[in-house]
């Protein structure tokens, strides 16, 4: 019996390129963003950022190297933010409808900056915010653990008082599936095109 839903944010919920993300950081003089910025997972720094151990002051600084000289704070995010298209409309919606059906819960491998700026502004297109729409929200940077890493899941069930086996899990990373499905997670793959509530189980 499913009596929670658990959301990956971006690929998911929110569509994200991360082209673009790539493409902006080149434009602003880092030549190799293609090496830290990955679809489902980062490195370096920027994997530091989304586990919570460095801030995002540390991380523009360790970042600024890598670009054009007299870089703001303000363009080296908006370049960051980049990687984030927004989040249909329709989406919101249907997080409301399913919130009559089932404990709705999000957990995210994200970022402070991110996380501020352009994902809480993409929650307030009704005029509400991220915390309406959830019973539950984990945040890879607050928590400090990150998928597919058992913790995280883990922390999860804990924070937000769910019984995994209780739980479906929704991902664009199959890898992230199957770790959340040897923690005793329900999960299924949010392929590429697919709408998260067509996928949602009618009971």
């Amino acid at each position: 019996m499913i009596k929670n839903l658990l959301f990956d944010l971006g690929g998911v919920i929110m569509d994200i390129d991360r082209d673009r993300c790539v493409e902006a950081f080149k434009e602003l003089g880092m030549a190799n963003a293609d090496e830290f910025l990955g679809v489902y997972g980062q490195k370096g720094d920027f994997l530091a950022l989304e586990r919570g151990e460095i801030t995002p002051e540390e991380f523009r600084d360790r970042l600024r190297p890598y670009f054009r000289p007299g870089l703001t704070d303000a363009e080296m995010d908006a370049a960051f933010c980049r990687f984030l298209i927004g989040i249909p409309r329709h989406r919101l919606e249907a997080l409301r409808r399913l919130r009559k059906r089932f404990g709705i819960y999000l957990l995210s491998n994200t970022n402070a900056i991110m996380w501020h700026s352009k994902i809480a502004e993409e929650f307030r297109q009704e005029g509400l915010e991220m915390a309406d729409y959830f019973d539950g929200i984990v945040a890879s940077f607050e928590v400090k653990a990150y998928k597919p890493d058992a913790e995280i899941f883990e922390k999860t069930a804990q924070i937000c008082g769910i019984r995994p086996e209780e739980t479906l899990f929704f991902d664009d990373s199959e890898r992230n599936c199957e770790a959340a499905r040897a923690c005793g997670y329900q999960a299924v793959h949010v392929a590429p095109g697919t709408e998260f509530e067509a996928l949602v189980p009618a009971q």
